[in-house]
């Protein structure tokens, strides 16, 4: 049984990202999962005199020591003007003045998810590129475009072939922990 942390890139109550990450870990079984909700982590804009002045929050740490005990994680980006959303850029600031290497050997399922017809690619895309530099392995990735049309609380993801898209992911990710 391996230790998987899972949240999404957004800092908002109402995360469609949030959303899909919460229906992913409801898949899985046989592991440990933390799911946390970012909108709980109110972290500063990084500036190097913050960090000076001030240096990492408890919260900040806690979440590199959860990050680091995680052999998965899985993880859903928003996307602002195709890009990640500065919430989740924030984040990544910070977590890597604490320790380059803060996702070494953790496997990730990327994900994003959009009221759009591109899904957050755009976000998915960077990120794809930023994790690897951290030591993250992407082992699948998944993008859910049009979610209010696509997705119902309660149910997942509607249309099949999405669904199965989705499955596949998970399934190719879950197969790399054991």
């Amino acid at each position: 049984m391996a230790k998987i942390i899972a949240f999404a890139g957004s800092n908002s109550s109402t995360s469609v990202n949030y959303q899909l990450v919460k229906h992913t870990v409801g898949l899985i079984d046989g592991h440990e999962i933390q799911l946390l909700n970012m909108a709980n982590f109110p972290f500063p804009m990084f500036s190097v005199d913050l960090e000076k002045e001030k240096g990492y929050s408890n919260s900040l740490n806690e979440l590199r020591d959860d990050l680091q005990k995680a052999k998965g994680l899985v993880l859903s980006v928003n996307e602002h003007n195709g890009n990640p959303s500065a919430f989740f850029k924030n984040v990544l600031d910070w977590l890597s003045r604490i320790d380059r290497s803060f996702l070494a050997g953790t496997k990730i399922l990327l994900m994003s998810a959009s009221p759009g017809k591109r899904g957050g690619i755009g976000a998915l895309g960077v990120v794809e590129q930023m994790l690897p530099r951290f030591g993250g392995e992407i082992i699948a990735t998944f993008s859910l475009p049009a979610f209010f049309d696509a997705f119902e609380a309660g149910k997942g993801i509607k249309e099949a072939e999405l669904a199965q898209t989705h499955k596949s992911a998970l399934e190719a990710f879950l197969s790399q922990l054991d």
